[in-house]
């Protein structure tokens, strides 16, 4: 029986990745090929482990190393529509500004509280500064990439996030945007929701534990 919700936040708790990274391209001018170029390169490393050794997402995402350092490292490697560089300092704080809150993604987490399941936030921080007001409702723990040390796709913060919730793998399900991380829990029992819609996410969380998650379910 699933007794525990791990739940990742930027673009499942908040509006898409690619929506909110698209507007801020917009906003700041950057060339979104370029930027698709460096990203591409930098995520594929650090998530699908496509070469050796690590990059600087690594890093930051354990919080190795400052935001300001990461950022400057980014902005050197982009360019704008006008054949610049972007602005380096508070680039991150402009990129995360787009993400909104999903709302009923959090009614989600309420209900299943309110049903008696432990929840956890885990995600990984590329610095940025989290909207917590309201979290004391919503979930029991919060783990932080940068807060302690480990990131995701690292079997070390699924066994943290385990030992706060005080539950066995297969007593969980944890839901994700990126695949990798998915599949890295999946490898150590957990239950695995790969997100794509707010929708087909709690329809299958509520297959799954047979708990209304919303107004009109019917187990």
């Amino acid at each position: 029986m699933l007794k525990g919700v791990l739940i990742d936040w930027a673009g499942v708790l908040t509006t898409s990745m690619a929506d909110s990274i698209e507007e801020w391209l917009k906003d700041d001018r950057i060339d979104a090929v370029t930027y698709r170029e460096v990203m591409r390169d930098l995520i594929l490393h650090a998530y699908e482990g496509v070469r050796d050794g690590e990059n600087t997402i690594h890093a930051l995402e354990r919080g190795e190393i400052t935001a300001a350092v990461f950022e400057e490292e980014l902005a050197a490697r982009l360019v704008t529509l006008d054949g610049g560089r972007p602005i380096a300092d508070g680039l991150l704080t402009r990129m995360f500004a787009r993400f909104r809150p999903v709302e009923t993604m959090y009614e989600m987490l309420r209900r299943a509280r309110a049903a008696g399941l432990t929840t956890c936030l885990l995600s990984n921080s590329w610095g940025n500064h989290y909207p917590r007001q309201g979290w004391d409702e919503i979930f029991d723990h919060v783990v932080i990439s940068g807060e302690v040390g480990m990131r995701k796709p690292e079997p070390r913060i699924f066994a943290h996030a385990l030992g706060l919730v005080a539950l066995a793998p297969e007593q969980c399900v944890f839901i994700d945007d990126i695949e990798a991380n998915v599949t890295a829990a999946r490898s150590l029992g957990i239950a695995g929701l790969h997100h794509t819609h707010a929708d087909a996410t709690i329809t299958e969380l509520e297959r799954l534990l047979g708990t209304p998650l919303r107004p009109g379910f019917s187990p």
